[in-house]
């Protein structure tokens, strides 16, 4: 655990107790803080309780005795409106913080400024490919014989983790959420993957979406940033960060085109990744063959992963035997099973339409499992995606909404993942990739996209001849 400092003897409040917020009541407990623990939810308070919290109902609370709140990420504090306990602590005077901000102000202490090594914090923000971006650095830190531990939106919370080692990376993948709000940002590497439309309502549009991942960059002052530049905003940030042309603290990724210029650049042509330094290459590795990385959106993720292990020293080839071995992660283009020549790829987390795009191009001849609950803008946007499509199966919410969508492409409403899953199943030949990349939320019909994958992997275990 990390203990939080700075609030020893204080009162501090905490909206929402979920995985953050309760690891951030430890956390502040631990630093001697007076922790006043809320939520709205009944079941949350009964589990916090359970886990031996003391409740505060913090609408009631008297708001001069606090030197703080902190929030988890899933409650709105500004748009489409505030939670009304924050806007009485803003109204008060009262700063708000989250976890994020509570670790970096917690995460230097006097006995990591010992360390022949000093810890480093390494951050991935983006809207498609952070957790995979996220894992693969880790596991290249870790094949490579690096101490490591992943936190953020991925896996543990970031106060969960254990204090740091002597020279000891710690990997955090964080959301647009987390950035918005925390007070403290001061990650040695930070890594923008791509931009695509997402949580827009939570930001007001496009422009406070990208304000809350610039914010890693802009406020956050890392030593060296990693930027994908395929959108504009990527090499508008990569822009605003370099001092000159060839600014090395700078490192620009892509996934389908030749960068050019006398800067550090990294990026994947044809399944090749290539680094440049001052218009010069100077290594090449072949990701062609490997499995736990298909297509052009996770050659960009092992760009990504690339330009910031080389960042900390690490060798090429040492880099190309851990990106090798990677597995992936489940729910994000996982390989569930293969029989008579069928592949079943679960991408559960191609919550929206930029990543189910990029999960359609990566195979050759898709039976597409698709639908849940929309967002704005459907799918319409996939229609040029479609050529690899032999057929769509759609359920959820959104269902009959997408199946308009969809132009000429052969499709059939399902509604339920066992009905698409086994009507797939049934009509999918040999060479084909029954694929689940829903372009959509889960809520319709599932808690998370976790569960829908899993959904999808027991539906597709159970049509195996002898369970696969």
């Amino acid at each position: 655990m990390i203990a939080v400092q700075g609030y020893e003897g204080k009162q501090v409040a905490v909206l929402g107790l979920g995985r953050s917020g309760r690891a951030s009541c430890a956390a502040l407990a631990a630093g001697g803080a007076q922790v006043l623990a809320w939520d709205e939810s009944h079941e949350a308070r009964v589990a916090a309780e359970e886990a031996g919290l003391t409740l505060t109902d913090l609408a009631r609370v008297d708001w001069s005795g606090v030197a703080a709140l902190i929030v988890s990420p899933g409650i709105p504090h500004l748009y489409p409106m505030p939670n009304q306990v924050i806007a009485s602590a803003l109204m008060a005077g009262v700063p708000v913080d989250n976890d994020i901000g509570l670790f970096f102000r917690s995460f230097a202490t006097a006995q990591s400024m010992e360390f022949e090594q000093p810890p480093k914090v390494v951050t991935v923000t983006g809207s498609n490919g952070k957790s995979t971006t996220t894992a693969l650095i880790h596991h290249i830190l870790h094949e490579c014989g690096r101490a490591s531990q992943m936190a953020g939106n991925i896996g543990t919370g970031v106060l969960s983790i254990d204090p740091p080692c002597d020279g000891e990376v710690v990997v955090l993948e964080l959301s647009s959420y987390q950035l918005e709000l925390a007070r403290a940002l001061t990650p040695d590497i930070a890594v923008f993957t791509n931009l695509s439309p997402d949580h827009l309502d939570r930001h007001n549009g496009m422009g406070g979406y990208f304000a809350a991942k610039r914010r890693l960059f802009a406020e956050g002052g890392p030593d060296r940033a990693v930027v994908g530049v395929d959108e504009i905003e990527g090499q508008f940030l990569a822009g605003q960060l370099a001092l000159a042309p060839e600014d090395a603290r700078v490192i620009r990724i892509s996934s389908g085109q030749k960068l050019l210029g006398p800067g550090w650049n990294v990026f994947a042509r044809k399944g090749f990744l290539s680094e440049y330094r001052r218009g010069k290459q100077v290594a090449s590795i072949d990701l062609r063959a490997m499995a736990g990385l298909p297509g052009a959106h996770n050659h960009q993720n092992a760009c990504a992963a690339y330009a910031v292990a080389r960042s900390l020293g690490l060798a090429p080839r040492m880099i190309e035997d851990a990106l090798a071995s990677f597995t992936g992660l489940p729910h994000r283009s996982q390989l569930v099973a293969e029989a008579g020549g069928v592949r079943y790829v679960n991408d559960s987390k191609a919550t929206n339409a930029e990543s189910a795009a990029q999960a359609l191009q990566a195979f050759e001849r898709i039976r597409w499992i698709a639908g849940g609950l929309g967002k704005e803008g459907g799918i319409a946007s996939l229609v040029p995606h479609l050529g690899h499509v032999a057929k769509a199966y759609l359920i959820g919410h959104s269902a009959r909404e997408f199946a308009l969508q969809l132009g000429t492409t052969p499709l059939e409403v399902c509604e339920t993942m066992e009905r698409a899953v086994a009507a797939a199943m049934a009509e999918a030949e040999p060479g084909d990739v029954v694929l689940l990349a829903p372009a959509a939320a889960s809520f319709d019909q599932y808690p998370d996209f976790e569960k829908r994958g899993e959904a999808f992997m027991a539906a597709v275990r159970a049509g195996l001849p002898n369970d696969g």
